[in-house]
């Protein structure tokens, strides 16, 4: 496991969570996600200001081989969206856990993050579906 994930929470739908330590989060699609998709050419990143309740699809990420819903991890408010990933979605599938992230939001709750699965448990979740 690299260092990058050993910081992350996840979750069942393949959505990664990095906590910023000021209330606010990043959400991007995991490494496995965007291996399992494939090479990314769209990308529609939520707008800011839109509040999402947990498990609400609030981005598409589109590949050569399909369109899939990206889930709100956690209650709150989007703070803003990659706008880079209009330009260059790619950035997914070369820097999933670094630039292509998808949207930061602000938690309705920052306690949330502890019902997220740390990266032990998802490479066991992933495992596990395998």
């Amino acid at each position: 496991m690299s260092q990058q994930m050993a910081e992350l929470k996840f979750t069942r739908s393949h959505e990664w969570v990095r906590d910023n330590g000021d209330g606010s989060c990043t959400v991007g699609i995991t490494d496995h996600a965007q291996e399992l998709l494939g090479d990314l050419v769209f990308v529609e990143p939520p707008e800011a200001g839109r509040q999402v309740h947990a498990g609400d699809a609030c981005a598409v990420v589109e590949s050569v081989k399909a369109a899939s819903d990206v889930y709100a991890p956690l209650a709150g408010e989007v703070l803003e969206g990659n706008e880079a990933l209009a330009d260059s979605p790619e950035l997914i599938n070369q820097d999933a856990y670094g630039d292509g992230w998808i949207f930061r939001l602000r938690l309705n709750a920052v306690g949330d993050l502890a019902e997220l699965m740390d990266a032990d448990a998802y490479t066991a979740f992933v495992e596990a579906e395998g």
